[in-house]
């Protein structure tokens, strides 16, 4: 139960807190222009490390994100899509990068990660 006049919305929750991970929205948005192979995403996403990278790719995987696919070579090349699902968050994407450009200095970004 919430407090009179407090707009609480489960779903809402789940979906902040899946794409509000850390890391994740990176993910997502480096995949928002194609598909990328695992060391493509690897290099391209300063600070993220490989454990971590792995991790979220799963996750987004198993929450039908993105999918992973797999061409059987060889060699074999595994590359990582977003899926419908996944590019539905487009423009969450773009609205978020809106008002990052706006409100955030680049000093405070380089001082989160």
């Amino acid at each position: 139960m919430t407090a009179p006049g407090i707009d609480y919305s489960a779903p809402f929750q789940r979906a902040i807190e899946l794409i509000g991970k850390r890391w994740t929205g990176a993910v997502v948005r480096a995949l928002m222009a194609r598909p990328a192979r695992f060391n493509q995403l690897l290099a391209g996403i300063p600070g993220i490390s490989d454990r971590v990278l792995t991790e979220r790719l799963r996750e987004l995987e198993v929450e039908g994100i993105l999918e992973r696919l797999v061409d059987p070579g060889p060699p074999v090349r595994v590359s990582y899509r977003l899926t419908a699902r996944g590019r539905a968050l487009d423009p969450v994407v773009n609205a978020v990068d809106g008002w990052a450009a706006a409100w955030i200095s680049s000093h405070q970004a380089s001082a989160a990660v």
